[in-house]
């Protein structure tokens, strides 16, 4: 596999860019930054495009999705866009039922918890994928010399919401299901590791410069049960997308203890969310890895100068990583100003690298 040659990482627009010089471990002429869910629910322009469209119809609208896309990057000046989607959008391109209730999340119209469930799964096409690739391609076109990344959800996280059929708070099912029914959990998580990774491929084949891939509920594990029944998967959709030459993002909230274990799947880049300090995040890994992450969402809407010490710390602690994009430690929450999140990228822009 490899990228075309008019693709951006070939051609020249976003090769040298400051996010992806970081994410290979490289010293950029200026701090990147981008925020998880920075296309969304905080931006009112964002709440204007998709009055009356339902969530998923939002992400399968090439159009639709670019715009939503661009919002961001058009008002706070980040080093990279974000591609707007969800992590279930597979599963619904596949023929699952499945859809996001508003204030609840996703919710699928069967669980999955058995291996005949397992095997009634249909299988996801790359025709399918079509209108990923074409939301890609009209983003990327856009964006110029600016890096798109792209984003999966983890085998893990996605089995989570198939087993337990909408979110849960301690992952019960899944958890229960890997040890009672070894068996069907891996085939489970093959099944969403295939999906996700070649939701994945397709929009880093459309044009994307990176990719990540979100464990939203890792941290709900152990080591040793993330080691045996979790990394397998989250490394099988990863194969989809390695020999493309995109730099690797892994992330996932509550992980401080599986960092190394989540970067050994095969990735460049590993995300830390808000709960460990960065150049702790360094030394358990070896100070080998760039880093991504970790102002604390929770501080965007304390007084500025509360903000600012916070996330210049922020900026000090990922300083002697091989490479930091500065990035929140979990999403935008959809209460946050606008206007603060475009003063935080000016702040980190004008601290020298």
């Amino acid at each position: 596999m490899t990228l075309s040659a008019t693709h951006p990482l070939q051609d020249g627009r976003t090769a040298g860019s400051p996010l992806i010089t970081a994410y290979r471990g490289g010293r950029p002429a200026r701090r990147p930054v981008w925020f998880m869910r920075q296309a969304g629910r905080s931006l009112p322009e964002y709440l204007q495009a998709r009055k009356g469209i339902g969530m998923l119809e939002s992400c399968l609208r090439p159009e639709l999705a670019a715009e939503i896309t661009l919002q961001p990057v058009r008002r706070h000046d980040v080093d990279a866009g974000i591609f707007f989607s969800d992590i279930v959008i597979p599963l619904k391109l596949a023929g699952v039922d499945v859809d996001i209730v508003p204030g609840v999340g996703p919710v699928l119209g069967s669980p999955v918890r058995t291996a005949a469930d397992v095997a009634a799964l249909p299988r996801l096409t790359e025709e399918a994928l079509e209108p990923i690739r074409e939301a890609v391609r009209l983003t990327v076109a856009e964006l110029g010399a600016k890096p798109l990344i792209g984003f999966a959800g983890a085998p893990f996280t996605l089995a989570a919401y198939m087993v337990e059929g909408k979110p849960s708070r301690d992952h019960l099912g899944p958890r229960t299901m890997m040890h009672a029914d070894p068996q069907a959990w891996q085939a489970l998580t093959a099944w969403a590791a295939d999906a996700s990774g070649m939701f994945l491929r397709a929009q880093l084949e459309a044009g994307a410069s990176a990719g990540q891939l979100f464990d939203s509920w890792a941290g709900s594990l152990g080591l040793a049960d993330y080691v045996r029944h979790v990394a397998p998967a989250s490394s099988r959709a990863l194969d989809h997308v390695r020999g493309l030459g995109a730099p690797l993002v892994h992330f996932g909230t509550g992980t401080s203890e599986l960092l190394v274990a989540m970067r050994d799947v095969g990735v460049d880049v590993v995300g830390v969310d808000y709960r460990l300090p960065l150049d702790e995040a360094n030394r358990r890994l070896g100070g080998t890895t760039p880093l991504q992450g970790n102002i604390d969402p929770a501080l965007l809407n304390a007084p500025w100068e509360i903000l600012e010490a916070h996330v210049r710390e922020v900026l000090a602690a990922g300083a002697d990583a091989p490479g930091h994009v500065v990035n929140l430690g979990h999403g935008v929450p959809p209460d946050t100003d606008a206007e603060v999140l475009t003063r935080v990228v000016e702040l980190i822009h004008s601290v020298e690298p």
